[in-house]
């Protein structure tokens, strides 16, 4: 609790300090417009690269795969934008950052690995909200939910024939079977 406060408090004030030592040297309506410039650059370069990343989550959704890079990629995104509409250079510079795919990647990697440890640490039997923590025999996303690669695949809900399905590995936390409905003698 004391970190985001102490960062709200100090970031404001570190943008301050570095505007008015960069005002008293380029001057001030040249900072202004570099702050725009940065601004105006900055949202130009998230909104392509978003869009790169909504068309691999979409195209890796479509395939059934989980797209959980492009999931933290855009939670990225939505902090680099945030960034880089707050005036300042050390908030466009940091926001600048988020917006390189090979940091977004290594940043995602490094997540990942925190992640599978706090998972590794939840398979002595936490569970919470009716799902169960745990590695990836007992991951709902399968093997490697950072590896972009899906153990488990989405039935084909278009009514595709039940041979094919039924020789695709089942995994027990996987639920299959029909629903027919079928007419009641008491309705009127």
């Amino acid at each position: 609790m004391r970190i985001p406060f102490l960062l709200f408090i100090i970031v404001p004030l570190i943008e301050m300090w570095v505007l008015i030592e960069v005002g008293s040297l380029i001057g001030g309506f040249t900072t202004v417009g570099l702050v725009v410039l940065t601004a105006f650059i900055g949202i130009n370069l998230l909104r392509m690269q978003g869009m790169q990343t909504l068309q691999r989550f979409q195209s890796k959704a479509s395939h059934g795969e989980l797209p959980g890079q492009e999931i933290v990629e855009g939670m990225m995104l939505a902090i680099a934008g945030a960034l880089l509409l707050t005036p300042g250079f050390v908030t466009d510079t940091i926001g600048f950052v988020l917006l390189v795919p090979g940091i977004r990647a290594r940043l995602f990697k490094q997540l990942g690995s925190r992640i599978s440890m706090m998972g590794a640490a939840g398979r002595r039997g936490f569970g919470a909200g009716g799902f169960q923590s745990g590695g990836a025999e007992n991951s709902p996303f399968g093997a490697d939910p950072f590896s972009g690669q899906s153990v488990h695949q989405r039935p084909d809900l278009r009514g595709g024939d039940s041979a094919s399905q039924s020789s695709k590995p089942q995994s027990h936390n996987t639920l299959e079977g029909e629903f027919h409905e079928e007419e009641s003698n008491n309705r009127k």
